[in-house]
């Protein structure tokens, strides 16, 4: 089921409180707010569609194995020695000095 956001109406008119509620698609828009019975209005949001240029698909493309199978080569910093070491890629030393 889609979330929906919704924020009451203030007395000037203004917005107030926003919240989030889960209801199926085919159910009225809410007219109250299910506790408060304050009146409330739908906020419309842009929705979140995974697509190839999502936060979760970019972490995906960046894992070692594809950066790795790209030919590039990633060093992650070693915060007990200050020095990085290599955790994907074929070229290059094993580790590298802390930089200063």
């Amino acid at each position: 089921m889609p979330v929906y956001v919704y924020e009451t109406i203030l007395p000037d008119g203004t917005g107030g409180e926003c919240f989030e509620i889960e209801h199926p698609m085919q159910a009225l828009a809410l007219k109250t707010h299910p506790e408060s019975g304050h009146p409330v209005r739908r906020v419309y949001c842009a929705p979140n569609i995974g697509s190839k240029y999502s936060p979760a698909q970019s972490a995906k493309r960046l894992d070692n194995k594809n950066l790795e199978k790209a030919g590039f080569t990633k060093y992650v910093k070693d915060r007990s020695t200050g020095g990085y070491h290599k955790v994907a890629g074929k070229e290059g030393p094993s580790t590298l000095p802390k930089l200063s």
